[in-house]
């Protein structure tokens, strides 16, 4: 991402955050979506950077908890295919449409860089301007092609939207659970109006 900070792949980008994704214990890495032929076989929609990493650290887990025993097969359409232990047909794994994915938060790796974070770490948190005041908190993380944007739910229930960039959110504190943001004019703030003569009142 062009002048941005990096974002890993470890979760829904298109989902809204739950009290879940502050700090979780396990992380959402997929969703299982419709059977694929007769013989059983799964798409799964990867939220890994890699999307082949959906068995990179272990068995992924349903959300009680059940391991789900995957292996990854191939890929179509820009998702995964995948075979579930046990299922044979076209019914069972339709039987599997829509389960998500999870892996345990303490299985993945550090990030390698210093501005390089999980989703799961982002989501929930606080975002502050250089005053103090509370801009609103990390609902979703989303990627529409030009790097990474920050959904924000502000405290009067509106959306703002930030790009993830050094220049947009120059600290990311996890260690005190916020992060610090200096938003362009043009995401979300008001402009000053113009008098009638084209200037700006002071």
């Amino acid at each position: 991402m062009l002048d941005g900070l990096a974002i890993l792949g470890d979760g829904s980008s298109d989902k809204p955050a739950s009290r879940e994704g502050r700090r979780a214990e396990r992380l959402l890495i997929g969703t299982i979506g419709a059977a694929h032929g007769v013989r059983g076989l799964v798409r799964v929609k990867s939220f890994t950077e890699d999307p082949g990493d959906l068995t990179a650290y272990g068995l992924p887990t349903d959300r009680s908890g059940a391991p789900v025993r995957l292996q990854i097969v191939g890929e179509t359409k820009g998702q995964m295919l995948a075979r579930i232990e046990g299922v044979a047909d076209r019914t069972a794994a339709e039987a599997w449409r829509g389960v998500d994915l999870y892996i345990e938060r303490a299985s993945l790796p550090a990030p390698e860089e210093e501005d390089d974070f999980y989703h799961a770490d982002l989501l929930g948190l606080p975002v502050e301007d250089p005053s103090g005041a509370t801009l609103g908190v990390v609902r979703a993380i989303h990627d529409f092609g030009a790097g990474d944007v920050l959904e924000l739910a502000t405290p009067d229930g509106d959306v703002r939207w930030l790009p993830f960039t050094k220049a947009a959110v120059p600290t990311v504190d996890l260690a005190a659970g916020k992060l610090i943001a200096d938003p362009p004019a043009e995401v979300g703030d008001p402009e000053a109006p113009e008098t009638a003569d084209g200037e700006t009142p002071s």
